[in-house]
């Protein structure tokens, strides 16, 4: 998923948050957090979930499905 892994390097950026400062506000470990960023690991629902509630984003903008954030 090259869109979800984009997306969320871009609003991290955004934020100007580490990788390990974004893992640890959603709640996931720093080494599956810099999978999903890198394309290598999907998210599960409830984590994409969190992902998208922490970004203030819709799920489907992190999935490219929408290029509405909300």
């Amino acid at each position: 998923m090259l869109k979800l892994s984009e997306r969320l390097r871009s609003l991290r950026k955004e934020r100007g948050l580490t990788q390990t400062e974004a893992a640890n506000a959603v709640e996931i470990s720093l080494k599956s957090y810099c999978r999903y960023e890198s394309g290598e690991r999907e998210p599960t629902a409830s984590v994409l979930v969190q992902i998208a509630d922490f970004y203030s984003v819709s799920a489907d903008y992190l999935l490219g499905r929408s290029e509405e954030r909300t």
